[in-house]
This record gives C-alpha cells, structure tokens and sequence, in this order.
C-alpha cells in the first residue's frame, strides 16, 4: 500500500514505516500530524486517484525532528566590476515517520441507490 501525498507544495510517494523530509510544518518532535492532501492510493491493486485529493483518504505520521539542511553557498560575481557577493542559506525541514495511509470507503447516496418499481 503506497500514497502520493502533496505538503509544501511538493509531492512525495510514501508508505507505512517511510521516514522522509518535508518542508518545515509547526509541530514539535514527537507530535502527531495528519496530512490530507492524498492525491493517489493503491491498495491490493486498487487504485484510486484523487480529483485533485482522494476523498476520505488520510495519512498520519509523526514528527521525528525539525532542522536544517546542509548549507548551500551562493556566489554572485561580476567580472571588470569589482563586484562579488557570497551568501549562504539552510533550508530548514520537518522530518517524518509515515505510521499508517487510511482510507475512508465512499458512503453511497441516495440517488446512486436503484430507484424501486412504483406500480
């Protein structure tokens, strides 16, 4: 059983025990997150993709840490300007652990249900 989820506005193929490195959320270590934002469930070879989110399709998981990613180093430079700038950043993250990929089974409605021979 796999899930398409989409948070920070990326999109990540994750399954139970996936441990994975999303962009910062506001949850401390050891809190639970719920992400709704499913947009593809496979499940025993059923597969149902969400327009654009998969109804009643949910996964939590739980925050193992939040931090900074290696630093990556920005050089601008100018050439016969005597111009040059070095700039550095970290991109901060959320890690988490994928626990379990629910899915809601659709609930009929009463227009779907077959209508009874009136006579």
């Amino acid at each position: 059983m796999y899930a398409v989820i989409e948070t920070g506005g990326k999109q990540y193929r994750v399954t139970e025990g996936d441990v994975i490195n999303v962009e910062k959320l506001d949850a401390e270590a050891g809190k639970a997150v719920t992400i709704k934002e499913v947009l593809v469930v496979e499940k025993d070879d059923n597969t149902l993709i969400g327009t654009p989110y998969v109804s009643g399709a949910s996964v939590k998981a739980e925050v193992v840490e939040n931090g900074k990613a290696k630093k990556v180093v920005i050089y601008k430079y100018k050439a016969k300007k005597d111009s040059k700038k070095k700039q550095g950043h970290r991109q901060p993250y959320t890690q988490l652990k994928i626990k379990s990929i629910t899915v809601r089974a659709p609930r009929k409605k009463a227009e779907d249900a077959p209508a009874e021979a009136a006579e």
